[in-house]
């Protein structure tokens, strides 16, 4: 689809990621002279996977591993042409995804590591994403930052980035980021609200996590010694629970709700 015109129904999948990243090297060297935003998504490593033959069958993770060559294949193009063109030093580049792993699709779904469970789960496995920034100048390279944020405080980092102004009339939940890019600050300890489509499953402040599903009592992990949330704390903390249930009873409050799209 393009500017929502259908141009092309059952496509080479395995040609889409080439495909992807020639769109994306064209708008880079295309807006060269001006300031601009590319939101790059890719189809993969989400499933059916697809590899192109220059890809498939390369890495020692099967299917899955190629994929991932190829996408790592398809960054290394987007740096390349942002310096063949003069952006590199003015040009912060994200990446990062959407949700963890797909378990039920085993080995095609991708892996979590350590931590708990995957896609579809207010677990870690499911929410907790790697994020790489690179920002040549303003971000030291080998830079290691331990800062807690998510995808919605990118709104407000860009929007500092390029000094435009953000809007009066929303609230965002999102957070300006560019102090604790560069390493050199920890940033402030936030509250992380965990939402499973309308429902709120979890909170997080600090090392804390608290969930709080129908199918029994509340549990809490300390994450900083239990990243795979498998020693529930509860018993053991009663305060800080009540306290963490005051904060999500009311954050659940305060949430507007809309219809599901169906």
């Amino acid at each position: 689809v393009r500017n929502g015109e259908t141009i092309e129904t059952e496509p080479d999948q395995t040609q889409l990621t080439a495909r992807y990243t020639a769109e994306a090297l064209a708008t880079i060297r295309e807006k060269r002279q001006n300031p601009f935003f590319l939101y790059f998504a890719h189809t993969f490593p989400h499933v059916p996977l697809y590899a192109s033959d220059r890809f498939r069958g390369k890495s020692r993770a099967g299917l899955y591993g190629d994929v991932v060559e190829e996408i790592d294949w398809s960054v290394g193009e987007v740096l390349r042409t942002l310096k063949e063109t003069g952006q590199e030093q003015n040009t912060l580049v994200v990446f990062s995804s959407d949700n963890g792993p797909w378990l039920v699709k085993k080995e095609l779904g991708g892996s979590a590591g350590l931590l708990r469970e995957g896609k579809g789960t207010t677990f870690d496995g499911g929410m907790r994403e790697p994020c790489l920034a690179r920002w040549p100048g303003m971000i030291p390279s080998n830079t290691v930052c331990a800062a807690q944020g998510s995808m919605l405080d990118w709104l407000p980092t860009f929007a500092s980035v390029a000094a435009a102004a953000l809007p009066r009339d929303t609230v965002l939940d999102g957070e300006d980021m560019t102090p604790v890019l560069p390493g050199k600050s920890p940033g402030k300890e936030r509250t992380f609200f965990f939402w499973n489509a309308d429902e709120l499953e979890a909170v997080r402040q600090g090392p804390w996590k608290l969930r709080v599903v129908k199918q029994g009592p509340p549990t809490l992990y300390d994450l900083e010694v239990d990243p795979s949330e498998k020693h529930d704390q509860a018993v053991q903390a009663p305060e800080r629970v009540a306290q963490m249930l005051a904060v999500l009873e009311r954050h659940r409050a305060e949430m507007p709700r809309a219809p599901l799209p169906r």
